[in-house]
C-alpha cells in the first residue's frame, strides 16, 4: 500500500513549487444549470484537441450501466495505473464506500477510471472531490441571467425555466452531499470560480481555463 501511494503522489499531487508532474492532465468543471458550463468544457475539448474529451454525467452514468463501454475505458488506460483506483476511492471515502449503494460505488469507479485516463474533462458529479489536485473550476451566474438563458435556449416558458433551476440545485446539492458529504457551493472546493453574465463570456471562461490548463499541466 505504501509503494502504491507514492506511485498515486507521483502522478496526481502537483510539485512543491507548483510543476504539475505526470502525463495525466484532467479538468472538472462543477457549475449551475444555465451558467454554460457544458458549452465551457465542448469548447475546451474542441480547442484543445484529441485526445482531450468531455465526460459528462449522461455519459458517465452511461459507462456505469453498460459492461462494453467500461471495458473499452478500462483498455484505454496504462495497465500500471489501474491500481491507482483504489487508492483514490481509499483516500476519498475510506471505511465509508463499503457502506455506498452498489450503483454509487460503480459510478465512482467508472470516474476514477476517467481521471486515471486523463485528458479528460468532467462536467458535474463532484469530479472535483474526487480529484482535489487537478485543475478544478466552478461555474456560476446570477439567477436572472440564468433563467433569460435557459428561456432562449431551451424554448421554455419562464415559470418552467425557474422550475428546471430549483429542481436542478437541488439534485445536484443533494448529490454531492449524499456521496461526498461536502457542499459544492463553496469556493474553497476549486482552483478557480468564474461568474458567466454579460462581463464574462463562455468564450472568456473557456481561455481562461485554457490558459490556466496550459500553465498547470504544461501542455
Amino acid at each position: 500500500m505504501e509503494k502504491f501511494y507514492k506511485i498515486f503522489q507521483k502522478n496526481f499531487f502537483p510539485h512543491r513549487k507548483g510543476e504539475y508532474r505526470g502525463s495525466l492532465p484532467l479538468i472538472t468543471i462543477s457549475r449551475e444549470m444555465g451558467s454554460g458550463g457544458k458549452s465551457t468544457a465542448n469548447l475546451i475539448a474542441s480547442q484543445l484537441g484529441k485526445p482531450w474529451k468531455v465526460y459528462d454525467h449522461e455519459l458517465i452514468d452511461k459507462i456505469a450501466k453498460d459492461k462494453v463501454l467500461e471495458e473499452e475505458l478500462i483498455s484505454s488506460i496504462d495497465p500500471k495505473r489501474l491500481p491507482l483506483a483504489d487508492i483514490v476511492t481509499t483516500k476519498t471515502f475510506g471505511k465509508r464506500f463499503a457502506h455506498l449503494s452498489g450503483y454509487q460505488r460503480h459510478l465512482i469507479k467508472v470516474m476514477t477510471l476517467v481521471g486515471l485516463k486523463g485528458y479528460s474533462i468532467i462536467l458535474g458529479r463532484g469530479g472535483n472531490f474526487l480529484f482535489p489536485h487537478m485543475l478544478n473550476v466552478r461555474m456560476i451566474c446570477q439567477l436572472d441571467q440564468r433563467i433569460i438563458w435557459q428561456m432562449t435556449y431551451e424554448h421554455i416558458s419562464r415559470p418552467e425555466a425557474i422550475k428546471r433551476i430549483e429542481e436542478s440545485d437541488k439534485e445536484r446539492r443533494d448529490f454531492v452531499e449524499s456521496l461526498f458529504n461536502h457542499n459544492h457551493c463553496k469556493a474553497y472546493h476549486y482552483d478557480l470560480v468564474i461568474r458567466t453574465g454579460s462581463d464574462i463570456t463562455i468564450e472568456d471562461a473557456t481561455n481562461i481555463i485554457i490558459d490556466l490548463a496550459k500553465r498547470k499541466f504544461k501542455i
